[in-house]
């Protein structure tokens, strides 16, 4: 995700991280700094299926169009424990990696649909950026790009960027436009992260401020006109998978957080890191652990925009269309005349419910 310190904190060590696999989980398609996957990009299938068979349905990835400036990025936050392991030559060791950005922009939406959706669900290429744009941006891309849903930072102590376009005014304009939205929560950070995250979790106060954030996030995305039923998506950054003790509390939080958010009639998603934090929480889906996030948004940095074959995990777990994949960040790209830098994402998963 493309949030302030976080942003910075993702851009240097993936290819560290997958060093580090969390407890006997065979991560496959681990980045390295130029965005190519590395490992085995069919994924793992050390954890164990769970919940119902098949896949969701895949995305393909949209087509290169003309070179535009790369967008470099340098990195100077703390690193987590397990990302400081090692660091390539193109980044600085500050947390989990995003790789370079690479030159050129997906093909404008007449080349291919915007995506589809049903419910509560959308299903097609969707973006983050730190700051919500303007809804003269947001129009200037809807129909040009191939994007139709945006992830916004609806809350958190850790939330990093300012968001003075984020108002319920902001929410309906761009919702009756046909924009799609997923709503994201920076939540308590894992205490073997290192860096000065405002709020991290400890052992002893990980339920209650997982009960805590679950009621906040719920407040914050109700003020802005996301109703009951939108799925709320929790960001967790890396940690050292290698770390027990700090998987647990990050999982003690989790399901904290769930319960509130489900006690208000929202419905809990997740997003985190494939080779640490969501990881954890697809090795709890395995082990049939209760109070889970209902869909699973997957940092993994292969290129790949798909659900399906980039999944990292067993194919059963998270089916049903409830998962996303952040499949390349920091990308700079101008559709109708407006430019943002943006992260890409693959998307067959629940959004916010609006109108």
């Amino acid at each position: 995700m493309a949030d302030g310190l976080l942003r910075e904190r993702r851009t240097a060590a993936l290819s560290a991280a997958c060093l580090l696999l969390a407890g006997g989980l065979a991560l496959g398609g681990c980045a390295t700094t130029d965005g190519t996957a590395a490992g085995d990009a069919s994924g793992a299938t050390a954890v164990a299926a769970a919940g119902d068979a098949g896949g969701s349905p895949s995305v393909s990835a949209p087509a290169p169009a003309s070179a535009s400036a790369s967008a470099s990025v340098s990195a100077s936050a703390s690193a987590s424990a397990s990302d400081s392991a090692s660091a390539s030559a193109s980044t600085s060791a500050s947390g989990s990696a995003k790789p370079s950005a690479s030159a050129g922009t997906p093909a404008a939406a007449t080349a291919r649909p915007a995506g589809t959706s049903s419910g509560s669900v959308f299903t097609g290429l969707a973006f983050d950026t730190c700051t919500a744009p303007s809804a003269a941006t947001m129009n200037a891309w809807r129909g040009t790009s191939p994007y139709g849903a945006i992830a916004v930072y609806v809350g958190g102590r850790n939330r990093g960027c300012a968001q003075p376009q984020l108002t319920a005014s902001w929410v309906r304009t761009v919702s009756t436009a046909g924009w799609k939205l997923i709503p994201l929560y920076v939540g308590a950070q894992p205490p073997c992260q290192t860096g000065s995250s405002p709020e991290k979790i400890t052992a002893a106060t990980a339920a209650t401020l997982g009960t805590a954030d679950g009621a906040d996030a719920v407040a914050k995305a109700s003020a802005l006109g996301m109703r009951a039923g939108s799925t709320l998506y929790l960001d967790v950054e890396a940690y050292s998978a290698a770390d027990t003790a700090c998987a647990d509390a990050v999982l003690t939080y989790t399901q904290a957080f769930d319960r509130a958010v489900r006690a208000r009639s929202y419905r809990p998603g997740f997003y985190g890191f494939a080779s640490s934090s969501a990881a954890g929480i697809a090795r709890a889906a395995a082990a049939g652990k209760p109070d889970l996030p209902e869909a699973l948004w997957y940092a993994k940095y292969d290129g790949a925009a798909d659900t399906t074959s980039s999944f990292p995990y067993a194919a059963g777990l998270f089916t049903g269309h409830r998962r996303g994949h952040q499949y390349q960040v920091n990308q700079r790209e101008t559709y109708g005349g407006a430019t943002l830098t943006i992260d890409r994402n693959a998307w067959d998963a629940p959004v916010a419910v609006t109108g």
